[in-house]
């Protein structure tokens, strides 16, 4: 009982089938060359450039303190402030490039509308770095 195709040779035949094996030697033989020869064929002019003695200048915007203590007073940097003079002071803050960072420090008893008035008069001025500066837990 014969499997296969549909011819009756007995299989004494010549196989049709390609070897794969040398081609894949080759193309194997081939990459490792590339990938030696690769690094080498890079041509780069040799120029002795001038040493500079300057140091870039790093223009670091400024940190703000915004202080907001529980009884809904609030401190610009350690100077108390009312409503019209922080306001006053973050629009002069939006219009400096670049601008400073607003680092709001809330009593954890302060009334969470206080915070949002102070976030919202920010936004009215245009600043758009806000952070908050919290006390990490302590564990006991």
């Amino acid at each position: 009982m014969a499997f296969g195709g549909l011819s009756n040779d007995t299989g004494d035949g010549d196989n049709a089938e390609i070897n794969m094996i040398p081609l894949i030697d080759v193309m194997l033989v081939l990459l490792v060359i590339f990938i030696i020869t690769a690094p080498l064929m890079t041509h780069a002019v040799k120029v002795d450039l001038p040493v500079a003695a300057s140091q870039p200048n790093d223009v670091k915007p400024d940190t703000i303190n915004l202080s907001i203590k529980a009884d809904g007073s609030v401190y610009w940097n350690a100077d108390p402030v009312d409503a019209t003079a922080w306001n006053a002071k973050m629009d002069l803050a939006a219009a400096q490039t670049p601008q400073p960072e607003i680092h709001i420090r809330a009593d954890g008893e302060l009334a969470y509308k206080n915070v949002a008035q102070i976030m919202a008069d920010a936004a009215r001025a245009g600043l758009s770095k806000l952070g908050f500066i919290t006390d990490p837990k302590t564990v006991q």
